[in-house]
């Protein structure tokens, strides 16, 4: 695995130290090797997947195990996994990399896929002893056999750890017998390998097993019929149910209460990897509007040269390239900290593991970001097509159904806002990132004079990266306010959470996008990246934006009087523009360019 010099930041120290374009990770850095990836997965997903997008959303299951199967034969399905259990073991960024293109064409793909390598496969690689490991790793790693996972209970969705299934051991001490019923189980009609989580006795946390299933042995599992979903159509999803279902003690996964732990982990690399799967969609998607706005034409005219077309194309472009930003320069952070860990002598398991839980933070925000952003380009792309995208006969109406499922996976995106803030305080709480003094600059900053001096802007994103300051600046006197105002109890006010983690997501993404197309200008020059450079100054743009309305909306939640008016006073010094972009001719040069090349080209 390779790793460059550089120094990498900690989970959540983007909001507190500045990032040099030079230590980002972008997707034109892919190796050749990487690159012959894509090719491969893009082509599997063109000849295998797009054209049968009609069998999928008749809820044709059995081609879903086909595709699950050839992705399996081309290895597609153990990227992640050691080469000693018949996997390729090629690093984080290939595994975001194949995540990303083969879940563009449709979600029941995407899901089935998600489930198998992600939550299904990966907690064995990761928890289970070297026996676990070479008895159930390859078969999953090839597509021999499929996995799922069980967490979900009718009373235990988002408190993952509150399940009624139990596990109870044998009078002889062999096994462990599970009673029970989870749902929302993905692949369960045709998986063999289930990871369930149950109680033993009275035990304050779930424990992890390891489950087989043989339909000529069903071992007391049944299985409901198939779910009727409003996206996802081909993903086979049902509720399983346990009756003394007998597992071996030696398939306890983990130790005894480890279950809630092995969760958690699980759902950090499932959100990044989630966010990575919205990408290709994302850009999918766009390219289908760019083409049919291309073609249709109203009033003697293509409606691609439209300004209210060309203003949805260019935000649907937008979003796509700050996700693939975002989504690649944490890929590469986690990739790197692995690096270093198995380097200082841990194994593959826990430089894995604590790789992934060092940047829990932002795989919180990407799932967010990424999981909103393909929502809003479906939305739009239907909204291009007029009623025609309305007409299942069109790729639009799918591709916003699938897309919706991905704001409640994983953990709500109600949740995982809450979670980035709350992670990013515990972390400053153990010293890991230093909120605290960042914070007390910014409020002695707002009783200071502040500078009438006309700065130098004359460098590339000088004004942009400035402002990236500042709105990082907005996020500590919001949130730093609101930590002194309410300490511990901070948790229990949701929605200026959910307010402060608006700002934390969009100083990521912005951050990136603008870091990406630095980086990018450097070596190929500004003018080959003037499209970038007007997404990167767009992107930021809606960002302010957003930001000004959630730090108002958290400042008055809980400031009053003088120390309201200095805050909000400070908001509008953080958020000033000195040479406010023009959006619209922004717009229209990104939109040309997506017409002139008929679909997604950055």
């Amino acid at each position: 695995m390779e790793t460059v010099e550089k120094d990498i930041l900690r989970g959540g120290q983007f909001l507190v130290k500045e990032t040099s374009c030079d230590d980002i990770f972008t997707p034109e850095d892919f190796t050749e090797e990487q690159k012959m990836m894509l090719e491969t997965v893009r082509e599997f997903v063109d000849r295998e997947i797009w054209p049968n997008k009609e069998r999928f959303e008749k809820k044709d299951y059995a081609l879903t195990e086909e595709i699950m199967r050839k992705a399996g034969e081309l290895g597609l399905l153990g990227v992640a996994v050691p080469e000693e259990y018949d996997g390729l073991d090629m690093g984080f960024v290939s595994t975001m990399l194949v995540c990303d293109y083969i879940s563009g064409a449709t979600g029941s793909i995407a899901t089935a896929f998600g489930a198998h390598t992600g939550i299904g496969t990966m907690p064995i690689t990761l928890y289970g002893t070297e026996e676990q490991k070479k008895k159930y790793v390859p078969a999953l790693a090839t597509g021999e056999k499929f996995g799922a996972y069980c967490l979900t209970e009718p009373g235990a969705g988002s408190d993952a750890n509150s399940g009624k299934t139990k596990a109870v051991l044998s009078e002889d001490g062999k096994h462990y017998l599970i009673s029970g019923q989870k749902m929302w189980i993905s692949n369960a009609g045709f998986a063999e390998t289930f990871i369930v989580f149950a109680r033993i006795e009275d035990d304050k946390n779930i424990t992890g097993f390891i489950v087989e299933y043989d339909k000529d042995n069903p071992n007391g599992m049944t299985f409901g019929e198939e779910e009727h979903k409003l996206g996802i159509h081909s993903s086979s999803t049902r509720q399983v149910f346990f009756n003394d279902t007998k597992v071996p003690v030696e398939n306890m996964l983990s130790e005894r209460g480890g279950g809630f732990k092995i969760a958690m982990n699980a759902l950090n690399v499932g959100r990044i990897k989630l966010a990575a799967a919205c990408l290709d969609a994302q850009r999918r998607v766009t390219t289908e509007a760019v083409k049919y706005a291309n073609e249709r034409v109203q009033f003697k005219t293509p409606i691609v040269k439209f300004g209210a077309i060309k203003s949805k194309l260019a935000e649907m472009a937008t979003s796509a390239y700050a996700g693939e930003s975002a989504c690649y320069r944490a890929a590469k952070n986690i990739e790197d900290r692995i690096a270093i860990r198995v380097a200082s002598g841990n194994t593959h398991q826990e430089a894995e593991l604590k790789g992934v839980e060092e940047y829990a933070i932002e795989c919180s925000i990407l799932k967010v970001a990424v999981s909103e952003d393909i929502q809003n380009c479906s939305d739009e792309g239907i909204q291009v097509f007029g009623g025609m995208g309305f007409s299942a006969d069109t790729p639009m109406e799918s591709a916003w159904r699938d897309a919706r499922i991905s704001r409640i996976y994983e953990g709500t995106n109600e949740i995982n806002r809450m979670l980035a803030v709350g992670m990013l305080v515990k972390k400053a709480m153990k010293g890991h990132v230093d909120l605290l003094g960042p914070a007390m600059k910014v409020a002695d900053e707002l009783m200071g004079i502040p500078s009438f001096d006309t700065p130098d802007y004359s460098e590339l994103f000088s004004e942009e990266k400035e402002m990236i300051a500042k709105l990082k600046k907005v996020f500590l006197m919001v949130a730093g306010s609101a930590v002194q105002k309410f300490g511990p109890d901070l948790e229990k006010h949701q929605q200026l959470l959910l307010a402060a983690s608006n700002i934390l997501i969009e100083i990521y993404m912005a951050e990136s996008t603008i870091l990406r197309t630095e980086k990018n200008a450097k070596r190929f020059g500004e003018e080959a990246q003037s499209h970038q450079i007007a997404m990167a100054k767009l992107y930021l743009y809606n960002a302010v934006d957003i930001i000004t309305k959630n730090a108002k909306e958290g400042i008055v939640s809980f400031a009053e009087g003088d120390e309201q008016r200095m805050m909000l006073m400070g908001l509008k010094r953080f958020t000033k523009y000195t040479n406010m972009p023009n959006v619209v001719a922004l717009r229209t040069q990104i939109a040309d360019k997506l017409s002139e090349e008929n679909g997604y080209c950055f």
